[in-house]
């Protein structure tokens, strides 16, 4: 079972972040300890706990809501997730304990930044881009002119197939580590084109693969 530690900019934050999983049915940890009985939260307020979570070998996902506490060492500064309120449902959500890992393949714009979270970020800015070509630019990475446009570059397939011959063998690592999710980023200028034909792709070809969840999300087309 998955456990999550919660820190915070305030008490207030804290306190928040565990009301916020328990609604979507984490139980509350009494302690810090190996946690087997249900996806369980535990409130962080001082670095010392993950000290001690570290040198115990426990497992857990450090989450912090809010701004930095400025705190060395703290919540904030070793955070896997760092979220504000309307992102904690959805966090809650995706973090359950699952039967399989959950890998999202995820494009984005960098001009509005990386998404918070990802494990890995794929840079596609030195494909040539369907946006300077007029009857493309209008399309996105979801039609399949654009997609033809951009696998059809050798540097695309070449992207792909070493991107997959590396991730697939680590998948057994990650779930032995305790993950049940990761997201792998695949970023251009503007979020439409190549950045969602490449995470396209790669969720089409990890689906053919045994014993994990895929899911695929375009940030700048999403409404």
């Amino acid at each position: 079972m998955a456990l999550v530690i919660v820190g915070g900019a305030s008490a207030e934050r804290v306190g928040t972040a565990v009301r916020t999983f328990q609604a979507e049915g984490w139980a509350l940890a009494p302690e810090l300890g190996p946690w087997e009985e249900a996806d369980g939260v535990l409130a962080a307020g001082d670095p010392a706990l993950l000290r001690e979570a570290d040198g115990r070998g426990i497992r857990y996902v450090l989450v912090h809501h809010g701004p930095d506490d400025g705190v060395p060492e703290g919540t904030y500064a070793r955070a896997h997730h760092r979220v504000e309120s309307s992102q904690l449902p959805e966090l809650a959500r995706r973090l359950r304990t699952r039967e399989c890992l959950l890998v999202t393949c995820l494009a984005f714009a960098y001009k509005n930044g990386i998404p918070e979270g990802s494990a890995w970020v794929v840079d596609a800015r030195f494909l040539d881009n369907p946006y300077w070509v007029a009857e493309l630019r209008p399309l996105t990475g979801l039609d399949a002119p654009v997609r033809d446009f951009v696998l059809g570059q050798p540097s695309a397939r070449g992207l792909l197939d070493g991107l997959e011959a590396t991730l697939v063998p680590l998948l057994d690592d990650y779930r032995r580590r305790g993950r049940m999710e990761l997201t792998i980023a695949f970023g251009c200028t503007g979020g439409r084109h190549r950045s969602v034909s490449l995470a396209r792709e790669m969720a089409d070809r990890l689906r053919r693969r045994p014993g994990i969840e895929v899911g695929f999300r375009a940030r700048e087309l999403d409404p």
